[in-house]
């Protein structure tokens, strides 16, 4: 099945649509900081210029993010020296603004917040 299938497919189900968003939001995420820490180095994994570079990769850890879709648990790589700062996630943030921006905004217009409660 193609993941065009497996999208379609979870539009038709609400719950299925989540976890599908869910998954692919942590993969791209995962890729996204191993990307963001490749650049930082200079260099690809297992890469021969990374030897005896001075700084290399040293594991990661997990972060767990609640999102519009459901908590998601972020894989966050590191390097030896401890000087990568990601940029993508908000330091020491656990959920989206969504939520928060949206009420915002829906206050902003006017809404009352016994409205807004109802929604």
């Amino acid at each position: 099945m193609t993941d065009f299938n497996k999208c379609l497919n979870a539009l038709l189900n609400k719950e299925k649509f989540d976890e599908f968003m869910r998954t692919q939001l942590e993969e791209g995420l995962d890729q996204l900081l191993e990307s963001e820490l490749t650049a930082f180095l200079g260099y690809d994994p297992y890469a021969r210029e990374g030897w005896n570079s001075g700084n290399s990769r040293n594991g990661s850890y997990f972060r767990q993010i609640k999102t519009q879709f459901g908590p998601i648990k972020v894989q966050v790589p590191r390097d030896r020296k401890g000087e990568f700062h990601q940029h993508t996630l908000p330091a020491y943030g656990q959920h989206t603004d969504t939520l928060e921006s949206t009420v915002i905004q829906l206050y902003s217009h006017g809404v009352t917040t016994r409205e807004i409660s109802l929604i």
